[in-house]
């Protein structure tokens, strides 16, 4: 498997703080400024940045990330052209990339094909949301054997018995979902929310992010103390989706990531 996200979990740890994973939909609003801003959000201090792959049909994602994908794809953005993108950063950036598809798009590219792509083009992880660990083994060998880690999600809502079936699929990190619903839902940091949290990371035996409504930097805050990194996507995307010219898209999202990133330490 791939050893950047590990040790990008790593540095954080021996900083004494959770690890800072952005999100930004690719392609938004075109290729260029789309890899500009990624270079932001490494200069802003990300330790792993999560790309997402514009899909028509993003089950999982709240109405500001449907309209990124929506936005993107009427600019042209394709699974290929967002992986040449990112193969356009290598050496570029510190922090290693994890993309986040629907499983549509890597069938259609060949699992074999995307997974061997994906790593050619500096792709360190793959987070693919409407997969479940039951249906994915010929995905999981095709990962393993490029060398790419496959990063599952788990919920408020999961079993304790379903979650063992989870790690045992999941390599680099257990992306945790801090609620039911999409993304881009409001937040809520109330005790049980917390545990839920703590509970998942004791068992997990690797590390943990929270996303999913993460918009401010008190919130990261809070979440970098019981979790191992904290992810952060609609509240930037919206900031692209509302700048008036790319060189605004640029200053809002790294200022807002620079906030946050200060908050975890």
């Amino acid at each position: 498997m791939s050893q950047a996200i590990a040790q990008a979990f790593a540095r954080a740890r021996q900083a004494g703080r959770a690890a800072f994973i952005p999100f930004l939909s690719g392609g938004l609003p075109d290729m260029l400024t789309s890899a500009q801003l990624l270079l932001e959000l490494d200069r802003a201090g990300a330790d792993i940045i999560e790309v997402g792959i514009p899909f028509s049909d993003p089950m999982a994602d709240g109405p500001v990330i449907q309209e990124a994908s929506k936005r993107a794809l009427d600019a042209g953005a394709t699974p290929a052209g967002v992986l040449e993108m990112i193969a356009g950063l290598k050496g570029r950036m510190q922090a290693p990339v994890v993309v986040m598809t629907y499983y549509n798009p890597m069938l259609n590219l060949g699992l074999e094909g995307f997974a061997r792509q994906a790593v050619a083009c500096g792709v360190a992880g793959v987070i693919v949301p409407d997969l479940p660990p039951e249906e994915a083994g010929v995905w999981l060998a095709a990962a393993r054997t490029a060398g790419l880690d496959t990063i599952f999600m788990a919920a408020p809502t999961t079993p304790d018995e379903r979650l063992p079936r989870l790690l045992q699929c999941c390599s680099g990190f257990l992306y945790y979902v801090s609620m039911t619903g999409v993304t881009g839902a409001g937040l809520n940091l109330d005790p049980e929310v917390l545990a839920g949290i703590a509970r998942v990371r004791s068992a997990a035996g690797l590390p943990v992010a929270v996303g999913f409504g993460v918009a401010q930097a008190s919130q990261a805050a809070a979440l970098g103390r019981v979790a191992d990194g904290v992810i952060v996507g609609s509240a930037l995307v919206k900031l692209v989706l509302r700048a008036a010219t790319p060189a605004a898209a640029l200053r809002a999202v790294g200022g807002l990531a620079q906030e946050l990133r200060a908050a975890l330490g």
